[in-house]
């Protein structure tokens, strides 16, 4: 029997907005200011910074600063005066609902010494938005329609809410609404465009490699000697790590867009060549839709049985649409007798070695591949925790395994002590392996 290998997942978690080093030719700055006291107290996480750091990156912007302050004027005023100092576009997400404590809208009016008019249209909207619920429109909801009249007013066709845009010598102002769905909707149809229309932004150009196999420090040392003279002739390198995939991407600022990509190209022809084993996709995919896209073009299926991920991976592999092209189905084996009568587990080798084992996990893939006629099983087989560990067998062992018509293979991995982690890990990696033994198709 194999011992489990030790598998650090080295700052998987941590968050993707790491995504460029400091460009000399970066010159525009953004500031971020999300308002809410929900926020400050931990109750509500902000995913709405998150993403708007990374698209305004992808813009060309310099993120350099992140403000989170409360439901006071005092502060929302502060925070605003100090963005203004210092960046050329501020983002302001939080307190345009109709209750008393959203005091954004009048906050930014005296910010910017505008007169609060009602806006016909967007009450319309109102009117409408509320009739189409079957649900009253009250004053406060009504009161949404009133705006800056220095303001130009971002519709949101998603809400109640519409953004507000205010521009002061040539400093570019948004405030959107918190509701994340909400505000990506109004930067999507008509927030980047305005920003676009009002500052100059350079042509920047990108090309995204996913690998599979390295750490994000492991990968970092092999090609060392190539990120310090790619940062040397002014590109920028970003790790984006997310469990078991690190997204290396190569990025370019300069006057034209079909130059960039040229130069991007040989960069990228380097770096392919260093990096061939562990490239899973040259456009910055994620696992399944390379997958899914190999799948359908062999002709071949995938039949699952699981364990500790519970459906976790099933889940995965049937998050595309058209995915019963190539998934058959699937058995959520927890119980030992499932794993014996659905899987054709053998008892005495439950008994012998434990439900988490190669010799299980082997027996799981192979089960449900011939079960239900599948050109592919995996199987996966784990303690997700946080309890049931053993000094053998600690929290966070997984056992993944893929059966093909030639042989089956089998690997283990640690991950930790976290259950939720610990079934993210093992779909990731499960995924991975997978690729692995079938990317030669």
């Amino acid at each position: 029997m194999r011992f489990c290998e030790k598998y650090a997942p080295e700052n998987a978690l941590r968050s993707g907005l790491e995504l460029f080093s400091k460009n000399k030719q970066m010159k525009l700055h953004a500031e971020i200011i999300t308002i809410g006291d929900e926020i400050l107290i931990g109750q509500t996480i902000d995913s709405n910074a998150a993403w708007l750091g990374a698209e305004l990156t992808l813009l060309g912007f310099s993120v350099r600063y992140r403000q989170t302050v409360s439901d006071e004027k005092t502060d929302i005023l502060s925070a605003l005066q100090l963005a203004k100092s210092r960046a050329d576009l501020v983002l302001i997400t939080g307190g345009l609902g109709p209750t008393k404590d959203d005091i954004t809208k009048k906050t930014l009016s005296d910010f910017f010494q505008a007169n609060v008019v009602r806006n016909v249209e967007i009450e319309a909207h109102l009117r409408q938005f509320f009739a189409l619920r079957n649900r009253p429109i009250l004053p406060v909801n009504l009161a949404q329609a009133d705006m800056p009249d220095k303001a130009e007013v971002l519709f949101n066709a998603m809400g109640t809410a519409s953004g507000m845009l205010f521009e002061e010598n040539k400093k570019v102002f948004i405030s959107l609404p918190g509701v994340p769905y909400e505000m990506k909707h109004i930067m999507q149809t008509s927030g980047f465009e305005a920003i676009k229309k009002r500052l100059p932004l350079p042509v920047l150009t990108y090309k995204t490699l996913s690998t599979y196999g390295l750490g994000e420090s492991f990968l970092a040392e092999k090609i060392k000697d190539f990120e310090t003279e790619i940062r040397a002739e002014g590109f920028s390198l970003a790790y984006l790590p997310s469990f078991s995939v690190v997204k290396l991407r190569l990025g370019l600022s300069g006057s034209d867009a079909k130059t960039n990509e040229e130069k991007l190209n040989q960069k990228l022809d380097i770096l392919k060549t260093q990096l061939k084993a562990y490239i899973f996709s040259e456009t910055g995919e994620d696992f399944m839709p390379v997958l899914a896209k190999m799948l359908i073009k062999n002709n071949k299926t995938v039949a699952i049985a699981e364990s500790c991920t519970a459906g976790a991976l099933m889940s995965a592999f049937t998050e595309l649409s058209g995915s019963s092209a190539y998934f058959k189905g699937g058995v959520v084996a927890y119980a030992n007798a499932i794993k014996e009568n659905q899987l054709y587990v053998d008892r005495d080798a439950l008994e012998a070695y434990g439900a988490v084992s190669q010799v299980v996990v082997e027996q799981m893939a192979l089960g449900v591949k011939n079960n239900l006629n599948a050109d592919f099983g995996i199987a996966t087989s784990g303690i997700a925790g946080p309890t049931g560990g053993t000094a053998e067998k600690p929290v966070g062992t997984v056992w993944i395994a893929v059966a093909t018509n030639q042989d089956v293979y089998a690997k283990c991995f640690y991950f930790g002590k976290d259950r939720l982690r610990n079934v993210q890990y093992a779909v990731q990696n499960a995924l991975g392996f997978f690729w692995e033994k079938t990317q030669k198709l």
